[in-house]
């Protein structure tokens, strides 16, 4: 399918028939920031957004979730069995998510769906929904995604992309998926060579804005234990209080704890975020912490983003340059400055 048009006006019309099949999520304003939650009304879709300070991670691996529950109650053949919490599959649509965020997702994949685990989850979360994705017309200052392979404009995990170009919204369909959802949908028109041409600089303004601000590949050809041991670590955390922000902020933070809760005679199994910046985190029942010094946790961030991971997977980084963490930081730790520092640490023998 050709790119499409739609003007502002018409693009209300839209979103109302997307909602008539689909639960729609898009960037809502909540206080003083955007968040991605599921609108009721059209008017609730705010596209004029730059980015929502939480990524749209939790819609695929929530931030708190009920995984089973289970009775206490005495005499019942039932009790202590565990039973799937009920869960929502029904097919939706996320409006808006930028170019980031959805490679994000990719990048995740590895964690929750591969040919040995997979996370039914997740899986079908990622199954039943469709991506429609929209352009970074004016990147924030803390981003860096072309620095990572990413890009603005990048269409990579995206069922369809978006591009705002003032009087209206372009749309490049990419996948099977996003087919079917424009195809339920109608008032769509062919792009001019006006339009096209103005998107076309609009993604060079925004990727020569950003341009490149470090070189990545040298992390690659480094050896893992001369970076583990670098002696630049000290300088990267002594600023750092553990508290977290950056992983939870963090498109592609996976990590999770299992509780359960009771009350009463009734019991939930759940599922939380955790962060490896926490120092229980690596806390054994023996009473053994492998992690129990903040600077080895501040160098396990970074190094399972920017080594183990590439090493591992061979996907590049496990970071796609939304700098959220950079942004919201409380002490100004730049991830931008830690890739170049590993970059130029010397790993030749002495």
């Amino acid at each position: 399918m050709s790119d499409i048009y739609i003007s502002r006006g018409k693009f209300p019309e839209i979103i109302g028939q997307l909602m008539a099949r689909y639960r729609v999520y898009a960037p809502v304003l909540k206080g003083e920031y955007h968040e991605f939650a599921k609108i009721e009304k059209t008017e609730e879709a705010d596209l004029g957004y730059q980015n929502t300070r939480l990524s749209p991670k939790g819609l695929f691996h929530p931030h708190a979730e009920r995984m089973f529950e289970y009775s206490l109650v005495k005499d019942d053949p039932q009790a202590g069995i565990l039973k799937e919490a009920p869960k929502d599959f029904s097919p939706r649509v996320v409006l808006g998510i930028r170019p980031c965020d959805a490679k994000a997702f990719q990048l995740d994949d590895v964690n929750f769906d591969t040919t040995a685990y997979q996370d039914p989850w997740w899986v079908r979360r990622r199954q039943t929904t469709t991506l429609i994705g929209l352009a970074c017309n004016e990147p924030c200052g803390t981003c860096f995604c072309t620095s990572l392979g990413t890009g603005p404009f990048d269409t990579a995990g995206l069922d369809v992309l978006l591009v705002d170009t003032g009087e209206g919204y372009t749309a490049q369909v990419l996948t099977q998926k996003g087919k079917d959802v424009v195809g339920i949908t109608s008032g769509w028109e062919s792009v001019s060579r006006t339009v096209s041409e103005k998107m076309e600089g609009l993604r060079k303004s925004a990727e020569d804005s950003l341009g490149r601000q470090f070189d990545f590949d040298p992390i690659k050809q480094k050896d893992m234990l001369e970076l583990f041991n670098a002696s630049f670590w000290d300088e990267v955390q002594f600023a750092c209080i553990n508290c977290g922000t950056c992983t939870f902020l963090c498109p592609t933070c996976w990590c999770f704890d299992i509780q359960d809760e009771v009350w009463g005679d009734k019991g939930d199994r759940i599922r939380l975020w955790d962060s490896c910046m926490f120092p229980l985190f690596t806390f054994h029942g023996s009473g053994h912490n492998p992690r129990s010094q903040k600077l080895q946790r501040v160098r396990q961030r970074f190094m399972h983003k920017l080594k183990y991971y590439p090493d591992k997977y061979h996907n590049g980084a496990a970071c796609v340059g939304c700098g959220r963490c950079v942004k919201f930081c409380p002490v100004n730790i730049d991830i931008r400055e830690v890739v170049r520092r590993m970059s130029a640490t010397c790993v030749c023998p002495a």
